[in-house]
């Protein structure tokens, strides 16, 4: 199933989404050229979550060496710049699918400056849990996963009898179908199975599968508690 739209009409145009869809294709294109160069696998390790460092820069700080914060610094901005990088085709076009259907109506309501916020604070959020949950993890982590769940948990907090506009395809038929919102809740995990169509040249591992599904549970609370936060406010 492919969600098309939904059907609350927004007061006006996500240009935050517009500039994070582009951002997230432009790196995608930044790693295709290095795929082809073969320096991809050193760009993700650099830019991509990697929980052991993490780990390892922090109890040696803690343990009296101060240079040791320096790297702590550095490797933390993986923790925003893997937000905006990808592992496959399927895995880029399924999040920013999601992001366009799902996030356009929550950034109409609040606003844009929250709304870039409230995607960066899920998707660093979601990277701590990550290296809480595996943190001798040498295995890069990468992608918007865990923000754009943030942003459906959201939404089906916000919005929970809103229908979605979907095309179900089968073989060369697509069908247009309408969907309660909240079974996207169940269908973001089950399609992730499919992240491995188009995958990058990466020599190595990368976003490995055992802990994503409960992190990703954990972005659904992130987003469902802020958009409750904001409502009471």
């Amino acid at each position: 199933m492919v969600p098309i739209s939904d059907n609350i009409l927004s007061r006006r145009k996500p240009i935050v989404i517009y500039w994070l869809i582009g951002i997230n294709i432009a790196l995608f294109c930044l790693e295709l050229k290095l795929e082809v160069n073969g320096q991809l696998a050193k760009f993700i390790n650099s830019c991509g979550i990697i929980p052991a460092l993490f780990s390892e820069a922090i109890a040696t700080a803690l343990a009296g060496n101060p240079a040791a914060g320096i790297v702590v610094l550095m490797r933390s901005t993986s923790l925003l710049i893997g937000i905006f990088l990808h592992s496959s085709f399927s895995q880029i076009l399924s999040n920013m699918i999601f992001l366009m259907v799902f996030g356009k109506n929550i950034e109409d309501n609040l606003g844009r400056n929250r709304f870039l916020g409230f995607y960066l604070i899920s998707g660093i959020l979601t990277g701590l849990v990550q290296i809480l949950m595996e943190p001798s993890l040498t295995t890069p982590i990468i992608g918007a996963n865990g923000a754009i769940a943030s942003i459906l948990g959201a939404y089906i907090l916000k919005f929970p009898k809103a229908k979605i506009d979907t095309i179900l395809p089968l073989a060369i038929v697509f069908i247009p179908i309408e969907l309660p919102a909240y079974f996207y809740l169940f269908w973001w995990f089950a399609q992730q199975i499919f992240y491995g169509i188009g995958s990058l040249n990466i020599s190595g591992s990368v976003n490995p599968s055992h802990i994503e599904y409960l992190v990703q549970a954990i972005g659904l609370f992130i987003g469902a508690a802020f958009m409750r936060l904001l409502q009471r406010h």
